[in-house]
């Protein structure tokens, strides 16, 4: 396949991830969060240097996009607290 295939990184994940978040609740600590115990992910989700989102990605919350805000931000209490989920999708783009 040319080593571009998402079949070795997906086949190992759960359908839905979970992971402890230190400190506050933020799209940064929620993603060095993933990135640490999922470190296949590790330039999947957000640049290796820049540590910014990939393009194409979006981030949402509490059915908002917060795909914009800063990374440093407070993601919402009903994320904090666990009732609600962050999801992280690949845009589709054609013509």
């Amino acid at each position: 396949d040319g080593g571009d295939s998402w079949n070795p990184i997906v086949r190992d994940f759960p359908a839905v991830l979970s992971v402890e978040v230190t400190g506050p609740a933020t799209q940064r600590t929620l993603l060095d969060a993933l990135e640490a115990r999922y470190p296949m992910l590790r330039g999947t989700i957000r640049d290796h240097q820049t540590q910014t989102r990939r393009p194409f990605l979006r981030f949402f919350a509490c059915e908002q996009d917060i795909s914009h805000e800063s990374a440093d931000v407070l993601l919402p209490e009903s994320v904090a607290s666990g009732e609600d989920a962050v999801f992280i999708i690949g845009a589709i783009a054609g013509g």
